[in-house]
């Protein structure tokens, strides 16, 4: 017995009662920076910067005001002031927030007040027990069951464990009563993409590009005056709990770039842009904020006529009143005024009418692209420019060749010339026989005819073609 004794009295004294533990707290009032950075696939890292004064030695820290959709396995807290200066021994994160559901379920069983009004006896107030929530509340009051009550419902207080925004609670062992805590983690509910307007000149040769950066944010938080960087790229995520070491790493090659005058920068195998100008991104709000501004880019429109692969092996009726499509094409290069990573998007085009007010003329997605690559938008179909399609000769020449003959009549109601490219996409191997025209081959698969049609004239394309499969 004496032993147990002795035993039990070095537990308490190793382990002290958490009662005994001094309390302290954090909000956003306490706040000197922050800063978010967001990537592709709703996930954003925050960097959460609090000067406060604290006890020293153990104690609970409640740090509130963190983002409701936090991921609480990627926190990561560390002193600024002094890196050894704080040990973290527990950490957890209290989100059973407060409601008026959630007040009652909380005093089932126990004394609340029911306060009425009326206009003959004035506030009257009667004491009761909460018996149940369920589907109602139910009341006693004076040995009669009430099933509900015309009144409002007081309680004494708000029970502990319940709180009134997501917390962080940790237990931790500081040395410095003046401290700057920095909390770095990842939440869910941030999300961005990247629009662009282009204004087509009326020739058709130059663009201005301007592109615009949406912020969504659903995050349960807002983050005022924050340093804003965004993550273009797919970055690969496990449903696992992050190492403390890699979560660390993480969060340090995210922030490590400084504000700057460039907005773009390599990071890792994805780009980084910084915008330049802090912004407070609030809670369930979409931000717009300029991303960049290019002018006079030499760009390139033209058509194509594209025709179905299973034309080449089997007898097809006459197509007419076929439409070309509208393709803009432009160098994203320094010498033409870009060269920077541009990221996934709409861009949509526009163009003045003769009046000099722009009109809406065509948009299309890009993927994600990098510096000195082209850019390649498809707008729409052509109105004045149109094409007949005729398989003039069909021969079956075995079960696996087969001989085609083509002729396709391009015209074109413009004021100016164009050129429509007549793309060929043939499956198998194929021979061109004979052709009015000469032909580019792209690829194994495609043969490319670039017509020249001139104002209000027409071009007639006539081709033979052998494919084998």
């Amino acid at each position: 017995m004496k032993l147990a004794i002795v035993v039990m009295a070095a537990l308490l004294w190793a382990f002290p009662l958490v009662s005994a533990q001094e309390q302290a707290g954090t909000s956003v009032e306490d706040q000197v920076d922050v800063a978010l950075t967001a990537y592709n696939d709703g996930l954003g890292l925050v960097r959460d910067t609090r000067e406060l004064t604290l006890p020293t030695g153990e104690l609970f820290l409640d740090f509130r005001d963190v983002a409701e959709r936090i991921k609480p396995e990627t926190v990561s807290l560390q002193s600024l002031a002094s890196e050894r200066s704080l040990t973290v021994f527990e950490q957890n994160y209290e989100y059973d927030l407060m409601s008026p559901s959630k007040l009652k379920e909380k005093y089932v069983g126990e004394m609340v007040k029911l306060v009425s009004f009326s206009e003959k006896d004035g506030f009257e107030t009667v004491d009761a027990r909460l018996l149940s929530v369920n589907e109602g509340p139910i009341y006693e009051v004076d040995g009669e069951i009430y099933l509900g009550h015309p009144g409002q419902v007081v309680l004494p207080d708000v029970p502990e464990d319940l709180r009134a925004t997501p917390t962080l609670v940790w237990l931790l062992d500081n040395a410095l009563s003046n401290q700057e805590l920095e909390l770095t983690y990842l939440t869910e509910g941030i999300s961005w993409k990247a629009d662009y307007v282009i204004n087509l000149a009326r020739d058709d040769r130059s663009m201005d590009l301007t592109g615009w950066i949406t912020l969504d944010n659903r995050s349960g938080a807002t983050y005022e005056n924050a340093e804003l960087k965004l993550v273009a790229g797919d970055v690969h995520r496990v449903e696992r709990r992050p190492e403390p070491r890699a979560m660390r790493m993480m969060a340090d090659e995210a922030v490590a770039a400084e504000a700057a005058p460039a907005e773009q920068e390599a990071f890792a195998e994805y780009h980084l842009y910084t915008i330049p100008r802090r912004t407070t991104i609030r809670q369930n709000q979409q931000k717009q904020v300029l991303l960049l501004e290019a002018d006079n880019i030499v760009s390139d429109k033209h058509y194509e006529l594209h025709a179905p692969s299973h034309f080449f092996r089997q007898q097809v009726g006459t197509q007419r009143d076929l439409r070309p499509e509208v393709y803009i094409e432009f160098a994203n290069e320094e010498g033409n005024n870009l060269g920077m990573p541009l990221p996934g998007g709409i861009m949509r085009v526009y163009q003045e009418d003769s009046a000099g007010m722009p009109q809406f003329a065509g948009e299309d997605r890009i993927n994600h692209t990098p510096r000195d690559e082209d850019v390649r938008l498809k707008i729409g179909s052509a109105f004045d420019v149109v094409a007949d399609r005729v398989q003039t000769d069909f021969t079956r020449v075995s079960d696996r060749v087969t001989e085609s003959s083509f002729e396709i009549t391009l015209r074109n109601h413009k004021d100016a010339d164009v050129t429509v490219d007549v793309v060929e996409n043939i499956q198998g191997d194929w021979d061109i026989l004979d052709s009015s025209h000469d032909y580019e081959q792209r690829d194994a698969r495609t043969a490319v005819f670039s017509l020249d049609i001139p104002s209000r004239g027409e071009t007639v394309l006539t081709y033979d073609v052998r494919v084998r499969w």
